[in-house]
């Protein structure tokens, strides 16, 4: 005969993703991969092997999409009905843990995390439990989210390295409050300033040691978490944020309050996380440089980030540019999301002419007329992809929006980056394999739907003041708010 578990038990839901405002695509319930039972708990170590045992752990839905544009609403409802089956099908819970990003927009509704973290809560039981998040540093983190999440954190590195430890560290959380039974308070506070991803990298300054501060927080403080925030949600929450929680209201006020108004102390000193310039002054540093592979970003449209892929603006300057064309070695970019594209090459097959305009597929408003020759062609379960190669330059076109940011991705198209002397890439900062293998990079500032020059987006609906738009004020006062029952045993 077993014996029931006496442990407090958690479950583990969520809905993630991150949307550009400015995207032409849409994020549709088929861009969507829903992750159950062990490939759930596989992305929690800690929890996977036994470590927080203490805590009965339970692997509900976990939904994920490439970031993208706004995810559409029936697409949504549709998702957060099989999150809230799972919650209720357990319920009452002694926790949750939410495994999100906090840049998720849903088009008709503002605050998407809050909606989910609300509806989860009411599933699950209500006020009494105890609700920890798992979050992107790139999040917009509302009042209402962190009125509603207890426990919140988010990752401290970007590039992210540090995804596994931070979803541990909010599973660790979370068992610490249920198994000593201490809900702690969380000060909050907003930070208005919203800068491009490229400029909060924390490979450099000042990133580099706003985050380093937050390793050893002060007595009485459990965690301190500090978010830059997405500047491409075009929404009133979009700023940087700070949540420190702890059982002391004196320390976790104070901390937060030294956490936001070190960020807007060196909110001047951000500045892009490599060299950077027009798409023009990147070529020609290109064209100056003697190493292979030389990397160039082409950051207004990546993929990773929210950009819809179909942008092909960069395509078209290096069409008309010789020394990429017709100079010596092989240029490769990627990658453009053209499914008709890749039908046309599939037509004519390898060798055969291909000539045909190409981007805008979700609605970006422009086209190029590309001509050259069906290199390559691919087909797996990563999707279709056909390489056309004019001249030098060898033009990646997808079925399916596709990020090429490992080597592992090029040699899937058997590109290798070792013999190609110029690779212009639809991302931002290199993620770590790039990074390694680049011999020279530059940021392009280009356009797309996550233009780094935030001054073009044509944004109506944020708050304001907000840095860069605005003039904040110096000195400025932290507005630190109390989420939460405070420290209740």
């Amino acid at each position: 005969m077993s014996v029931a578990s006496t442990h407090p038990r958690a479950i583990i839901v969520g809905i993630g993703t991150e949307c550009s405002s400015f995207a032409p695509h849409r994020t549709s319930l088929s861009d969507f991969g829903i992750r159950v039972g062990s490939r759930v708990l596989e992305r929690f170590p800690a929890v996977q092997s036994g470590e927080l045992d203490a805590v009965d752990f339970v692997a509900g839905p976990v939904a994920r999409a490439l970031p993208g544009g706004p995810v559409l609403r029936a697409a949504y409802d549709t998702l957060l009905e099989e999150v809230l089956d799972a919650v209720r099908a357990g319920a009452p819970w002694d926790g949750v843990l939410l495994d999100i990003h906090g840049a998720m927009l849903v088009d008709g509704m503002d605050d998407a995390e809050a909606d989910l973290a609300r509806r989860v809560r009411e599933a699950a039981g209500g006020q009494p439990v105890v609700l920890a998040a798992a979050m992107d540093l790139h999040g917009n983190v509302s009042r209402d989210f962190a009125g509603l999440v207890d426990l919140p954190t988010c990752y401290r590195t970007a590039p992210h390295v540090d995804e596994p430890e931070t979803r541990d560290r909010a599973a660790r959380l979370l068992a610490r409050a249920l198994v000593s039974g201490v809900r702690p308070a969380r000060a909050w506070c907003r930070i208005p300033v919203a800068l491009p991803g490229e400029k909060t990298s924390t490979r450099v300054e000042p990133a580099a040691s706003l985050y380093a501060s937050l390793a050893d927080p002060p007595d009485g403080v459990w965690e301190a978490a500090l978010w830059v925030g997405y500047a491409w949600a075009d929404e009133p929450r979009t700023a940087a944020a700070a949540i420190v929680v702890g059982e002391d209201l004196g320390a976790i006020q104070r901390e937060c309050a030294r956490i936001a108004k070190g960020f807007v102390a060196v909110r001047a000193d951000f500045d892009f996380c490599g060299p950077a310039g027009s798409l023009a002054w990147a070529l020609d540093a290109a064209d100056a440089a003697s190493t292979t592979p030389f990397v160039i970003s082409d950051t207004g449209d990546n993929p990773t980030a929210g950009g819809s892929g179909d942008v092909p603006t960069t395509l078209a300057a290096l069409l008309a540019d010789p020394r990429v064309v017709s100079g010596a070695g092989d240029v490769v970019w990627s990658a453009l999301v053209d499914p008709e594209g890749v039908l046309r090459a599939q037509d004519v097959g390898i060798g055969g002419a291909f000539d045909g305009d190409v981007g805008g597929w979700f609605g970006w408003p422009s086209r190029v007329r590309l001509r050259g020759v069906v290199h390559r062609l691919v087909s797996d379960a990563a999707g279709d992809v056909a390489v056309i190669r004019t001249g030098q330059l060898q033009v990646v076109l997808t079925s399916r929006r596709t990020p090429f940011h490992s080597r592992q991705d090029y040699a899937r198209i058997a590109i290798d980056l070792g013999r190609t002397r110029l690779v212009v890439n639809k991302i931002g900062y290199l993620e770590p394999d790039l990074h390694r293998v680049s011999d020279g990079w530059v940021l392009a500032l280009t356009d797309g739907p996550v233009d780094q020059r935030i001054d073009h987006l044509d944004v109506r609906r944020v708050r304001h003041p907000l840095h860069p738009f605005d003039d904040i004020g110096d000195p400025w006062t932290a507005q630190v708010e109390l989420c939460g029952p405070g420290a209740i045993r």
